[in-house]
């Protein structure tokens, strides 16, 4: 059985999640706007990722008798001045995103629940993978500059991305 607490915590953190999809949705947006359908492909598979991070959190609470409440979700807001002006703001939210794993982590470890942690354990090292990912993309960015052929390359390259479903936990 999950204690108060600990579904507390995990129903905030699934909260968290929907939101990450929901403003990574509203930065591809910016993406087909401007016809860059790879980079639109990007967050089409960060939209993919944030949701089936949430739905892990979701069953997971469910198999330790918890109960899930959802929460609303506001509004995203980010600036779209240019595709690097957007990935900065990603890699700010996806190191908001760690902190409030860690958050959890760390009720998990006041609460002395092995399971819970033992589940967090795999979002820690996902949130190592998204920050890195994200600062790579960045970099590439920022050596691109305002070369538009190098950014449609660019653009192609992240066309071939593809969702795989991740095993939590």
């Amino acid at each position: 059985m999950i204690s108060e607490k600990m579904q507390k915590a995990f129903n905030d953190q699934i909260n968290a999640e929907l939101y990450s999809a929901y403003l990574y949705l509203s930065m591809k947006t910016y993406f087909d706007s401007l016809s860059l359908k790879g980079f639109a492909n990007w967050f089409d598979v960060q939209v993919k990722e944030e949701n089936a991070h949430a739905m892990g959190m979701y069953n997971y609470v469910f198999e330790r008798g918890g109960k899930v409440e959802l929460g609303a979700i506001e509004k995203p807001v980010f600036d779209a001045k240019c595709p690097l002006c957007v990935y900065e703001q990603v890699l700010k939210h996806e190191k908001l995103v760690t902190s409030k794993i860690n958050a959890l982590a760390d009720v998990a470890e006041e609460e002395k629940d092995r399971a819970a942690s033992s589940f967090i354990d795999w979002y820690v090292k996902e949130q190592v993978e998204e920050e890195s990912g994200v600062e790579h993309l960045i970099a590439t960015l920022k050596l691109i500059g305002d070369d538009k052929k190098a950014l449609l390359m660019l653009d192609r390259e992240l066309a071939a991305r593809t969702f795989t479903a991740p095993v939590i936990g």
